[in-house]
């Protein structure tokens, strides 16, 4: 279980907290860049058993490096675009933006090895990572940090949570355009002898992974390393992403920490682990 977006926001640091010692939190993904990046520092260094990975920001977000460093990537005040499809496309196709992404994502992973907490695991906001570009440089720079394992988004449709034909459809659509992307992160892990999620669960209930979800999703996981992640947070705060206005925060929060969940858990046998304990 991993909490996504940690020093995002205080409530989003609480509800980690919260969750790893009332829960079944396991894990959180640390945006090293993010408003409340110290607080979420100092309450994962009181907290061991919490494994922390780097949640790279290459989109909806503020970078490490100044402006003027990757003026192609970021406004005048650090911030990178919501745009995803254009940014792609630059980050593709320009030798000059290439760089830049290479540099921050070096600069991010300096700002995690900064921090002194144990690298879990690396991912990307808005999974970013799927492109091409972005990913040959994790595995790149990766190496230099510790890097041994990385979130694949590859969420096969699960039966129990799909409601109509319909929605079938679309989600087997989605998951088979991305798949040349992420058949293709596979063999470059393996190649690089990375470790990566077996399932995951989160990308097709994104915002929405409730306790109704996650009782739908725990008694249906197969064998491997299954990465279930949320969004979760304590309550409402400012300068949420207009993006993720509609996202259920508290109630993912809640879902960590009922008692159904425990239950179920038990119930099916199910370990609680991470990248590095599995």
């Amino acid at each position: 279980m991993t909490g996504d977006d940690f020093g995002l926001s205080v409530p989003v640091n609480e509800a980690v907290s919260q969750a790893h010692q009332k829960g079944i939190l396991t894990s959180t993904s640390l945006m090293v860049a993010a408003p409340e990046v110290d607080d979420a520092i100092a309450r994962a260094k009181e907290l061991p058993e919490l494994n922390v990975g780097l949640h790279l920001v290459l989109s909806n977000g503020h970078a490490c490096l100044p402006a003027s460093d990757i003026p192609d990537l970021v406004n005048a005040n650090g911030e990178f675009s919501n745009k995803l499809v254009s940014s792609g496309i630059k980050m593709f196709f320009n030798a000059s933006v290439k760089q830049q992404v290479k540099d921050e994502i070096r600069a991010q992973f300096e700002a995690f090895k900064a921090t002194g907490l144990r690298l879990d695991h690396v991912n990307a906001h808005n999974h970013m990572h799927l492109h091409p570009t972005i990913f040959d440089a994790i595995i790149e720079i990766g190496k230099d940090y510790g890097m041994d394992a990385v979130r694949v988004p590859d969420e096969k449709p699960l039966k129990s949570l799909i409601d109509s034909t319909r929605e079938k459809i679309t989600r087997f659509a989605s998951w088979l355009l991305l798949k040349p992307f992420t058949s293709r992160m596979k063999k470059r892990l393996i190649q690089n002898n990375i470790k990566f999620n077996t399932h995951v669960f989160g990308f097709h209930h994104t915002g929405h992974m409730n306790l109704d979800t996650l009782v739908r999703i725990l008694p249906n996981l197969e064998d491997g390393l299954s990465e279930i992640y949320l969004h979760p947070a304590t309550g409402p705060w400012d300068g949420i992403d207009p993006g993720a206005k509609d996202y259920e925060f508290e109630a993912e929060y809640k879902a960590l920490i009922h008692p159904r969940i425990k239950r179920i858990i038990k119930k099916f046998s199910i370990e609680l682990t991470s990248f590095k304990e599995a």
